[in-house]
């Protein structure tokens, strides 16, 4: 079973904001389900919902309790724009398969959009324009050709030279990719509202619960829990984030730092519309509003050594994304009033790993790695749903673990 990393560092912007309370109770004897989730962050919860809205009896484990992981320290940035360039991908994968995971991604993003305003949750989602600036992986004449390779694709990219740039959204860059389509939301309000839906059709939550041994053969899968009691289940999802299982093959895969703050509320001073804002760099900065007008700004990231090197540098970390922030934007307040460290998956794609594990096909994984976790958790919600369906998604093989 995985090694247990301390996912987040410091004080992240969302215990600003109550999320709703998850009910969970002790896991006292053995049980059994259609589908057992391990993990209740935000891929365990998308799951929950969309296998309990298919008629599935589940039960989610997780050994912190809900909300507790990775899912606090995202800025949640929920975007389409995939960590690498199309340009760039489809030289990785070739041109077809690049396109279609970016239009795969961006008909998550929509889809995850239409599901939150169904169920009406309220994680103040705001839809919003995304800037993509140039930097030092592409210049101005290689963000052209990003913008054309989109418009290829059939997903909407503006170009914008140096004076609208800086006539309508304040920054002097020698170019930027104008989006649309992107959302802003509360992860941890998100997560919270997806599993009270799912605890609503009868799910059953038991936490804090640690997995310790998986044992899988042609008709069921036996969970073995830390306490003692098992878990049967025709199916297993691992949706642990990045503390890896064994099963698990060791992907391309790679465990980075990042460190992030948050402004106090200043409505007044955001740039017009609030767009995200990422840069075309190699750490890239990256920056979104809340709600009520604080600038979520991140960065700086490096590769994963420990963690208590990682929690050391909160600090100096800190104070260099503010002074980058402030270069941006001079007339913004950039003192940080939280301030955190988390670590997150990268592979060298930027596409996330989804589905069953090769020779254990009634064990299925999230790995929704890189930049675009919240949207890779989507895919993976209805990728694995209609596997366990008995049908095929046709962009499965895309995410695919290698055979």
């Amino acid at each position: 079973m995985p090694r247990k990393l301390d996912l987040r560092t410091g004080r992240p912007v969302w215990s600003a904001y109550r999320a709703p309370a998850v009910p969970t109770s002790a896991l006292t004897r053995d049980a059994k389900t259609d589908v057992l989730i391990i993990g209740m962050g935000i891929s365990g919860a998308m799951m929950a919902e969309a296998l309990t809205a298919d008629g599935h009896a589940v039960i989610c484990i997780d050994r912190r309790g809900p909300l507790k992981g990775s899912t606090a320290a995202t800025t949640a940035l929920v975007q389409f724009e995939i960590d690498q360039p199309l340009s760039t991908l489809s030289k990785m994968i070739g041109k077809a398969s690049a396109q279609q995971a970016w239009r795969r991604s961006r008909l998550a993003v929509s889809n995850l959009a239409g599901r939150i305003e169904d169920l009406a949750i309220d994680c103040r989602l705001r839809r919003t324009q995304s800037l993509y600036l140039a930097g030092t992986v592409l210049g101005p004449s290689e963000l052209r050709d990003e913008a054309e390779a989109r418009r290829q694709a059939g997903i909407a990219a503006t170009y914008l030279t140096p004076q609208p740039l800086t006539e309508t959204f304040g920054i002097d860059r020698g170019g930027a990719i104008l989006s649309h389509g992107n959302i802003a939301l509360d992860p941890r309000r998100l997560t919270a509202g997806l599993l009270l839906k799912a605890l609503g059709r009868k799910a059953r939550f038991h936490a804090p619960v640690e997995a310790t041994a998986i044992e899988d053969n042609a008709d069921e899968v036996v969970v073995t829990t830390k306490d003692g009691p098992t878990i049967t289940a025709r199916y297993v999802v691992l949706a642990t984030g990045y503390e890896l299982v064994d099963i698990v093959p060791a992907a391309a895969h790679q465990i980075i730092s990042t460190w992030a703050i948050a402004t106090r509320p200043q409505p007044r001073k955001l740039w017009p519309g609030a767009a995200f804002i990422w840069e075309a760099s190699d750490p890239y900065l990256y920056m979104r509003a809340t709600a009520d007008g604080r600038v979520i700004c991140g960065g700086e990231d490096e590769d994963f050594v420990d963690e208590t090197r990682r929690d050391e540098l909160i600090a100096d970390k800190s104070a260099r994304i503010a002074e980058k922030l402030g270069r941006l934007f001079p007339h913004l307040d950039v003192k940080p009033e939280f301030a955190w460290t988390g670590s997150f998956g990268t592979t060298s794609t930027g596409l996330p790993y989804i589905g069953a594990i090769p020779r254990h096909p009634r064990i299925h994984a999230v790995m929704g790695y890189g930049g675009n976790g919240i949207t890779f958790s989507r895919i993976a919600s209805e990728i694995i749903s209609a596997s366990i369906k008995g049908l095929a998604d046709t962009d499965a093989e895309l995410f695919a673990f290698n055979q």
